[in-house]
């Protein structure tokens, strides 16, 4: 490295971080997590392919913030999935229109427990 080239942050560093910690904030929104958790673990994995060929032009924070956005990323990704197989399958056990009317939903829950 040359001694006027000074070290910069990774380019996407910052945004993997926001859309990994957005994902799992957004993680009950109907996939939207999902879709925040996939963009950030793609920037991430572009960003490490960077860093990997040229290390030493980039800063060790900017590393440590796309890790822990990866992180948040895949984290988002996971409850947001999961979420959204919950609703799949109260969906399929208790109708649409229960999942639509509180009354609805207490009955035929009732119903489940009294078989």
């Amino acid at each position: 490295m040359d001694q006027f080239q000074q070290q910069r942050p990774l380019p996407n560093a910052t945004i993997v971080l926001v859309l990994g910690i957005l994902s799992i904030v957004a993680c009950c929104f109907y996939g939207l997590g999902i879709i925040l958790g996939i963009v950030a673990i793609v920037l991430a994995a572009k960003d490490k392919k960077l860093f990997a060929a040229e290390p030493e032009l980039y800063t060790a924070s900017s590393l440590k913030n796309l890790n822990a956005g990866r992180v948040c990323g895949i984290i988002g990704l996971s409850l947001s999935a999961l979420y959204l197989i919950l609703i799949i399958v109260m969906i399929a056990t208790f109708g649409i229109e229960a999942m639509r009317n509180p009354d609805e939903m207490m009955r035929r829950m009732q119903e489940l427990q009294g078989k």
